[in-house]
């Protein structure tokens, strides 16, 4: 573990932690975070794996209740990242 590792808090990069769902379902950045200095770097680094992917599929489909994409954009979309989803899980096996 470098120094730069040692330094960050125990929620770094921990999804729920850093961008949990609120009452009304929606995911937002706890206030708690805001004086963090690695605030940006922690939420990209929770967003990049398998749980972030998730979480981006869950932005599709409401974007899809919504109706601001048809059912073949969604129907990608959610197959493209359960193939990424599948994949990161493989490579930490």
């Amino acid at each position: 573990m470098n120094a730069k590792a040692k330094d960050k808090q125990r929620c770094f990069g921990q999804l729920e932690a850093v961008f949990p769902k609120g009452t009304d379902g929606l995911r937002a950045t706890p206030e708690a975070c805001a004086p963090c200095p690695d605030k940006t770097e922690c939420l990209r680094l929770a967003m990049a794996g398998a749980e972030g992917l998730a979480v981006r599929e869950e932005v599709v489909d409401r974007a899809y209740s919504s109706g601001l994409i048809s059912f073949w954009q969604r129907w990608s979309q959610k197959k493209n990242f359960q193939r990424k989803i599948r994949a990161s899980r493989k490579g930490r096996a």
